[in-house]
This record gives C-alpha cells, sequence and structure tokens, in this order.
C-alpha cells in the first residue's frame, strides 16, 4: 500500500483552483425535502409521570434537511443548487418554501395533500435526548412525474450535474430515476446519487453513488467488514453489480473509501477534530464531493475536499454546512498531517 500526505495529491494552488470555480456551478438537486426542528434545552430532573427527563426549552430552530441540506451545503459553497423536491399542503411545507427564499435557493416543488416530512430533534446541552419523525410516504404519481418530466425538458440543459438525495421518504422512484438517468445521458450531465438501500437496484451506471459502510452492507447482504480491505472487497462487488463509474463509500470516524473504475482504492482518513453531530454529514459528501467534480477535479481531489467538508460539519451542532473559509482553513491544517492510502504500488496518487 501506498501512503502520502494529503499536499502531496492537492496543492494549495489546486486546491483554491477548484474552490474558485464554484460560483460557476450549476447543480441540481432532486430528492426527499425534510424540514430539521431543533429543540434545545436543559435537563435537571426526571419526570414524576416516567422515567424520563424533562427538557426545559431555551430555542428553537427550523433548518432545510435531507436534499433541502444538499442544496444548502452547495449555496454556501457559492455554487447555484436548484431544489427539485416535494413538500405538504400544511405548516411546515410553508416553512420549508420560506427557508428555501431566505437561503436564495432557487425550486421546483410538488405541492401534495400530505404532511411534509419532518424531523424534530429534542436536545439538552449538547446530547440528543429524542427525535420525533412526522411523515407520509407517497410514491409520486403520474400527473407528478409528467409535470417533472416538463420541468426537466425545459431546465436540465442549463446544469453541471444532478444530485439525487435519496431519504426513501417517496419522492425518488424508480421511474423518477430513470427519467434523471435519461436527462443526465442526454445533456451530458454527471448523475451523483446519496442512495438508500431499497432503490440501490435502479441506480445502475450512474457516475457515484455515495453510500455509508451499513447501506453498503445491507444491499450486499453481508455482515459490516472491520477492516479498510474488507470494505475494498465489499464495494467492488457493488461496482460490478451495478457499474457505476465510481463509489465512495462513508466510513464514520474512519473517513471514506474512494473506489475508482480504474480499480484504484483510496483510504482517506477522517479530517475531523471533533465530532459533535453527524447530522447531516452524508449531505455535505454528496454535494461538495459532485460540486468539486463538476468544476473539473479528479474524483480523489474531490474526495479530499469532501472529507475536509464533513469534517467541518460533524464538528457543529444540528444540521449544518461549510464555508469556503473554512473549507481553505481546514486544508491548510491537514496538509501536512493527513495521509492517504492507495492501493497502488508504482503510481503516483
Amino acid at each position: 500500500m501506498k501512503k502520502v500526505t494529503l499536499k502531496k495529491v492537492l496543492s494549495l494552488k489546486r486546491f483554491n483552483e477548484i474552490t474558485g470555480k464554484y460560483s460557476r456551478a450549476s447543480i441540481l438537486v432532486a430528492g426527499d425535502v425534510i424540514l430539521d426542528r431543533f429543540v434545545y434545552g436543559s435537563v435537571s430532573r426526571i419526570s414524576p409521570e416516567a422515567p424520563v427527563p424533562v427538557v426545559l426549552v431555551h430555542r428553537e430552530e427550523c433548518l432545510l434537511g435531507g436534499a433541502g441540506n444538499v442544496a444548502l451545503n452547495l449555496k454556501t459553497l457559492g455554487a447555484h443548487p436548484f431544489l427539485l423536491a416535494a413538500v405538504g399542503r400544511d405548516s411546515n411545507g410553508t416553512l420549508v418554501r420560506e427557508l428555501l427564499k431566505k437561503n436564495g435557493i432557487d425550486s421546483y416543488l410538488i405541492e401534495r395533500d400530505t404532511t411534509t416530512t419532518t424531523k424534530t430533534r429534542v436536545i439538552a446541552r449538547t446530547q440528543q435526548v429524542v427525535r420525533i419523525d412526522s411523515e407520509v410516504i407517497n410514491r409520486l404519481n403520474t400527473a407528478e412525474l409528467q409535470k417533472i418530466k416538463i420541468f426537466l425538458r425545459e431546465k436540465t440543459e442549463s446544469f453541471n450535474g444532478i444530485i439525487i438525495s435519496d431519504y426513501n421518504k417517496g419522492f425518488i422512484t424508480k421511474q423518477l430515476i430513470s427519467l434523471l438517468f435519461k436527462d443526465s445521458r442526454k445533456h451530458g450531465n454527471m448523475l451523483m446519487v446519496d442512495p438508500k438501500v431499497e432503490h440501490f437496484p435502479y441506480y445502475k451506471k450512474v457516475t457515484c453513488i455515495t453510500p455509508n459502510k451499513t447501506e453498503a452492507s445491507l444491499f450486499m447482504h453481508s455482515k459490516e467488514p472491520e477492516e479498510i480491505s474488507g470494505v475494498e472487497k465489499l464495494g467492488r462487488r457493488i461496482q460490478n453489480r451495478l457499474r457505476c463509474e465510481n463509489l465512495l463509500i462513508t466510513l464514520g470516524k474512519d473517513g471514506m473509501l474512494l473506489l475508482e473504475k480504474t480499480g484504484r482504492a483510496i483510504h482517506i482518513p477522517t479530517a475531523a477534530r471533533e465530532v459533535f453531530d453527524v447530522t447531516g454529514a452524508g449531505d455535505t459528501v454528496i454535494g461538495v464531493f459532485t460540486l468539486s467534480l463538476s468544476v473539473g477535479a479528479s474524483a480523489l481531489e474531490s474526495a479530499v475536499i469532501a472529507n475536509l467538508a464533513a469534517g467541518i460539519t460533524v464538528a457543529k451542532l444540528g444540521t449544518a454546512t461549510a464555508s469556503l473559509k473554512e473549507l481553505r482553513d481546514a486544508f491548510k491544517k491537514a496538509g501536512s498531517t493527513l495521509y492517504i492510502t492507495s492501493n497502488e504500488q508504482n503510481k503516483n496518487l
């Protein structure tokens, strides 16, 4: 195995060149938008009614989650995301629209007679006490798909890439995936996927999928590997099954493993110094990886930058994003201390 520092594969000059192009990129994010509601408080006693903590609420906050968080990560880095999603005809759907407008994110939202998917997290100090989910999973119908088809016919040519953010909440269906795949091929756009296990078989021949280790193992009906070598073998099986160009498996505290179509496997350790909350980390990875790739970075360069961005967001409480300044600072700190390992012996990374 070959081991080199981050700055050997990505110089500061090249990093600045890639991130300097972010403002030119326009990315379509199609997926399940979620309203992330955070209730912050403190705990000083146990309820006399049941053996549960009593949380005294100090403040509440609503943020874009799911596909909305992917779009927000892109926007924070200066890119131009366009969100294609669905919301319910309810107050939380209105909140999603307001948050998109507040953050300057353009969108095409299918409005439905259902509940807007909402995740409410109650947090005492920095500890999540409970998560309350409100959702009704209704698949897209024929009429809604037709509306999306018309939208894609008019808009897709203007995008540099397409991200499918799949939370299995009803918006992403086999029919929509097929529609996005055909559209990406027609216009030469990359098609990137943050998948859910149930839809893995539909993601054949996409540019890249970014599952976590658990999702990858479940898809292949395998026990989760403990060693990097085992993750690589698992990833190769997925690549052979799906014939995707690249596969990026996120490994939590162990970083990520990039498997390229060339056969090269590269392990990138986590750049996180502290981990407070992993909420939305996968959104950051797929967003930053796609954004970097769309402006001409290689798969390896894109994975390195996405890894740095994820290291920033997990150090924050709640659904979070990374700014360009934070990304540059993280790159400068990690340049000589973060080691990347490749399975290639005689070639430059």
